[in-house]
């Protein structure tokens, strides 16, 4: 079997390098020449755990790169699509580059004897492929689907920082498909991948779209329904958030996944998914109540933490702040949607001086900010001056810190939005975000 893989962002080339790894003939795709060049070296293009040695190993046997999709078309038994599906201005999920993929997909099927399976990983509002990928691909190829080649929504579920372990461990997979046939090759092909039996939910294509909106709304909610319950809590003394989250997760039909509060959701995937959920409710006619208060607690989330810094500084003017963490999670260079780049930013227009470390993202923040805030490569000298610390990514090493590491801070205070420093004394103001004093 030889597998196609067109789009090698973050969920593309996780999946090719474990599929190369693995000894699958896979032949990757993609049009950005500094992007392939990168991963031809053996070098990820983005930080993600454990994905360079795969990457490496996957290149020493099976795993093929190009810049042309046509070979993909030729010679591969199954397609997979895996690519961006970025969020417009106006909340809606931008599809040109799916459907421009697509359209030449259809134009190479026309001459082709081969009659691939085509795997839509990327995620796509509701009927999607009904109607528009079927349409295009119907239309160029001259071919119908089920006879001249198969249609499946494959939705992914991947953790940045975890991609590597959820794509050989997921916790499900799910196959859209209207065709028996296909799907049921495609179940075989993951019961191989994965040499076992996953949970496995076999529907049709609108179905298995939805579900991965639906998954990653949920989620979204959570985040703000305990970011909510944190705000509470911030506001009555001898309470902390922690202790309810730890409550009421041990409830089955809670669960205590998703609900740790912070700043707010962020990355790639829960705004962009919710708010194009929220765009199609809307144009079907659904009023997205719930969603629209899932969006906006997350929008006024960061605001508490301005107040919180205003509250403990008074004058945040000329004053030098120190934001730990850029990444919008741990154990991730990812800074789309970050929390931390939005406080910047309203930091930053309100004239404070802003100093910043993280352990991935420096780079990525660079191309944001120039030299509007300073960067440092140790904890250490980011703190040294400050009149205030807020930690926004709880990577493992701030948890580390200790009082000793404040020593050259100009003033001693601490706004943790993760609840991990365990630094306390008679000259720190340590406030805890979601914990009442």
């Amino acid at each position: 079997m030889k597998i196609g893989i067109v789009g090698l962002g973050f969920v593309g080339l996780t999946f090719a390098s474990i599929l190369g790894n693995k000894g699958y003939d896979v032949i990757g795709v993609d049009t950005d020449k500094i992007k392939i060049k990168s991963i031809k070296s053996g070098k990820s293009p983005f930080y993600e755990p454990k994905l360079d040695n795969i990457l490496k190993n996957a290149l020493s046997k099976k795993l093929i790169l190009s810049e042309n999709i046509e070979e993909i078309v030729k010679k591969c038994n199954l397609i997979f699509l895996t690519l961006g599906t970025p969020m417009d201005k106006n909340g809606n999920i931008d599809l040109k580059i799916i459907l421009n993929v697509c359209k030449k997909v259809g134009k190479l099927l026309l001459k082709s004897k081969n009659r691939p399976i085509i795997i839509i990983k990327s995620t796509v509002i509701p009927n999607t492929t009904n109607d528009q990928i079927k349409r295009i691909l119907e239309k160029e190829s001259n071919k119908k689907i089920g006879k001249g080649f198969g249609l499946i929504t494959n939705p992914e579920f991947l953790r940045e920082g975890k991609a590597v372990e959820d794509t050989l461990n997921p916790h499900l997979v799910v196959i859209g498909c209207n065709e028996k046939y296909d799907a049921k090759k495609l179940e075989e092909f993951y019961v191989k991948f994965h040499n076992q039996k996953i949970s496995t939910i076999i529907t049709n294509n609108t179905t298995a779209e939805i579900i991965k909106y639906a998954n990653n709304s949920f989620l979204a909610t959570k985040i703000s329904f305990i970011n909510s319950i944190s705000n509470l809590c911030q506001t009555l003394p001898g309470t902390n958030v922690d202790e309810v989250a730890k409550a009421i997760g041990i409830d089955p039909r809670i669960g205590n996944q998703f609900l740790n509060a912070g700043p707010g959701y962020g990355g790639s995937c829960l705004p962009k998914d919710v708010q194009a959920l929220i765009a199609c409710e809307k144009r079907l006619g659904v009023e997205p109540t719930l969603l629209n208060a899932v969006h906006q607690t997350n929008v006024l989330q960061i605001q508490k933490i301005i107040k919180l810094v205003e509250k403990t500084l008074v004058n945040i003017k000329n004053k030098k702040i120190t934001i730990l963490g850029l990444s919008f999670k741990e154990e991730s260079d990812d800074i789309r949607e970050s929390r931390s780049i939005k406080l910047i930013e309203m930091l930053l227009k309100e004239q404070s001086t802003i100093i910043v470390h993280d352990p991935k993202a420096i780079k990525n923040t660079k191309l944001i900010f120039g030299d509007k805030i300073t960067y440092n490569e140790k904890v250490e000298d980011a703190l040294n001056n400050s009149d205030c610390i807020v930690l926004m990514t709880p990577w493992k090493q701030y948890s580390k810190l200790q009082k000793i590491d404040l020593r050259k801070m100009r003033k001693k205070n601490i706004i943790d939005t993760r609840r991990i420093l365990n630094i306390r004394g008679s000259d720190i103001n340590y406030i805890g975000l979601g914990i009442g004093y």
